[in-house]
């Protein structure tokens, strides 16, 4: 389903990688009436074929604007999602894996904020989830709760009487339970990329973490993995 892009409503910036969950986050907000600025981030991630499934989910889902803002991570390292050098497992490790990007949700969270401060938007939409998920801490409630907290401190907007709020609406929902909402919103599942070393097509290797916590996700929810595997 194409949606035609909402011009009414409050404005929203809304956090998108071009995964499963951050669809069905978009879903959301369109549905709940807000004006969807859409934002993804070009970080030198190996799976950047999430970026053009984010293009596509945008306009599928009535975005009234998408940017993709790039971020120099790989002067960082640490990662096995920005580090050529360092193997996406493919096997469940104890703790928080590799694949953990040092404080990304936070540097993210961060630029959508500015935005939202130039747009006049008091609305932050991101689709952690602290259930189905890695461990990766930047996904928890207390994580949300703190940045909103900051958000209204450290800005301008904030200080003039404006009040951020960093909506999460599936951190506590399961795999499956995200499906079937994202579903119930039309959602085309197909056109989103999850894995952590999609090839450059898109297609998912189904082996790793993301892979398998969505493939399971599917399983739950009783209905077709739509995923292209390569």
């Amino acid at each position: 389903m194409t949606l035609a892009p909402t011009g009414h409503g409050r404005p929203a910036i809304v956090l998108l990688s071009g995964g499963l969950d951050s669809a069905t986050t978009l879903a959301i907000a369109v549905r709940e009436g807000f004006r969807c600025h859409a934002v993804s981030f070009g970080y030198g991630q190996r799976h950047a074929a999430e970026l053009d499934a984010a293009r596509q989910v945008a306009a599928a889902l009535g975005a009234v604007e998408h940017r993709v803002m790039g971020i120099d991570w790989g002067g960082i390292g640490g990662s096995a999602l920005t580090d050529p050098g360092i193997a996406v497992p493919e096997a469940p490790t104890a703790g928080i894996p590799i694949t953990y990007v040092p404080a990304r949700n936070t540097v993210f969270l961060a630029l959508a904020l500015g935005w939202a401060e130039v747009l006049g938007a008091q609305d932050l939409f991101i689709g952690v989830n602290a259930v189905d998920y890695s461990g990766y801490p930047d996904c928890r409630p207390e994580f949300i709760s703190a940045f909103e907290r900051l958000a209204n401190l450290a800005t301008k907007a904030g200080v003039e009487g404006g009040e951020f709020r960093v909506h999460a609406p599936l951190i506590d929902l399961t795999k499956a339970d995200i499906i079937r909402r994202g579903l119930a919103l039309e959602v085309d599942y197909s056109m989103t990329v999850s894995c952590y070393q999609a090839d450059t097509a898109g297609r998912a290797c189904g082996r790793c973490e993301s892979c398998r916590l969505r493939r399971v996700g599917f399983a739950a929810a009783g209905v077709p993995d739509p995923t292209r595997y390569a």
